[in-house]
């Protein structure tokens, strides 16, 4: 094999056992592992644990004898990336490297790119002209101390851009805090944002810290701004402009330093019209903002995001996932993706649990991808909760009828695609069929 491999432009190295491999690899900057099962000493799944330990990020490949087909299966999912039987054809086995490499090399550039955001935004965001735009404003205001108003559909990464603002700004080394305004109750906005004393009102047992506190001298990332109370943003515009906080039940304020992102997916300048937004705050928070498209309206980029979801997909799920079937691609390109990138990132982690071959196609999107309304289809005139109740259950029966045909009736599979627990989906399935 090493002669083989040699032929092929390979450099290789030997090793007559498992622990002569782990010291090499210790010794050495080795790529790709090809790895026996049936040694002495120390067999092959011994050595393979002992190997990720080491260096995770190294492909394993099992070559092995048709009898121990069943081990190299339980090896595939200890993180080996593939398995061979001897004697393997050599072109497949010169396929099956180039591949393991090509997706290591990929992961690695990934991993890099994320630790380093300021490496390429193009790698995150990705090379179309409209966010080009995008990075270009990221890169403009990032070193300054404005605060930045994000908008965008929701789904658009209106988080990451902020976290890529934080972590090109002076305020990298400093905490990042995220509020998610839309999941906090309304009555314990303040309180998550200022903080509050112990008995400032009923349950309020001891003290605590709020996140403009915990965010001192970094930066705070607020989304969903809209949801905010106006009762609460005359507060916000204060601990803003005064750079002091008054936690609920003290008098004395408190002083902090804090930078001020926030992300909307509504029409700001009308809600100050419609008097549902202070026009002072909204001022104030306007020194920047940054309008990030819907993926509609950046299909270049569509193919690119593909592939690096696809390539995180298969390392969460480890499976050894290749590309993206031509036919996937132009369907991936011509819908519209009412979701955005949020969307398709879900569609393609998905649609890798789907596939068995390391290729996703065209069949394992039937389902992910939301079908089209025909316009000419007519709905009784019913009261409209009776006719969303209707069309909820249409949707679910029918959702899970494709399902459940996908996975050849399998259901705990079903419920995976469906992401819903086993038992839901067994109440689902005993209600419409």
């Amino acid at each position: 094999m090493s002669e083989v491999l040699r032929k092929n432009d390979f450099a290789t190295l030997e090793a007559g056992s498992g622990r002569d491999a782990i010291r090499i690899l210790k010794e050495g900057d080795v790529d790709l592992v090809l790895l026996d099962l049936a040694m002495p000493e120390m067999d092959g799944i011994e050595t393979l644990q002992e190997l990720k330990r080491i260096k995770p990020g190294v492909p394993v490949i099992i070559v092995t004898g048709r009898g121990d087909i069943a081990a190299a299966v339980r090896a595939t999912k200890l993180g080996a990336y593939d398995f061979l039987s001897k004697p393997p054809q050599v072109d497949r086995l010169i396929v099956t490297i180039r591949r393991a490499l090509e997706r290591s090399e990929l992961q690695q550039l990934l991993s890099q790119l994320d630790r380093s955001v300021g490496a390429s935004l193009e790698w995150i965001f990705g090379k179309s002209t409209a966010m080009k735009v995008v990075i270009d404003q990221i890169r403009q205001v990032a070193w300054s101390n404005f605060s930045v108003i994000i908008q965008g559909e929701t789904g658009t990464g209106k988080s990451v851009a902020a976290e890529a603002i934080h972590n090109l700004s002076r305020r990298a080394d400093q905490s990042f805090q995220v509020v998610d305004v839309g999941v906090i109750p309304e009555t314990l906005i303040e309180s998550e944002l200022f903080g509050h004393e112990k008995g400032a009102f009923t349950g309020a047992d001891r003290k605590k810290q709020g996140f403009f506190e915990h965010a001192n001298r970094g930066t705070i990332f607020i989304d969903e701004l809209e949801n905010i109370p106006l009762s609460v943003q005359g507060k916000l515009l204060r601990a803003v402009e005064e750079k002091r906080i008054y936690p609920l039940g003290s008098a004395k304020p408190t002083d902090t330093d804090v930078r001020l992102i926030v992300a909307t997916n509504m029409d700001l300048k009308k809600l100050v019209r419609e008097k549902k937004f202070r026009e002072d705050l909204f001022f104030r928070l306007n020194e920047f903002t940054i309008t990030l498209p819907p993926l509609r309206e950046r299909v270049g980029d569509i193919p690119f995001l593909a592939v690096k979801f696809l390539v995180r997909a298969s390392a969460e799920l480890n499976k050894q996932m290749y590309e993206l079937d031509e036919n996937v691609v132009d369907i991936l390109m011509r819908y519209p993706w009412p979701g955005n990138v949020r969307e398709l990132k879900n569609v393609i982690r998905r649609a890798a649990l789907l596939s068995d071959n390391g290729i996703i196609k065209a069949e394992h999107l039937e389902l992910l991808i939301e079908e089209k309304v025909d316009a000419k289809e007519e709905l009784p005139f019913l009261p409209l909760k009776e006719l969303s109740a209707m069309a909820a259950k249409d949707v679910e029966k029918r959702a899970i009828k494709r399902a459940l045909a996908m996975t050849n009736g399998n259901k705990s599979k079903a419920a995976s695609i469906l992401e819903v627990d086993y038992k839901t989906l067994l109440t689902k399935i005993k209600e419409y069929f």
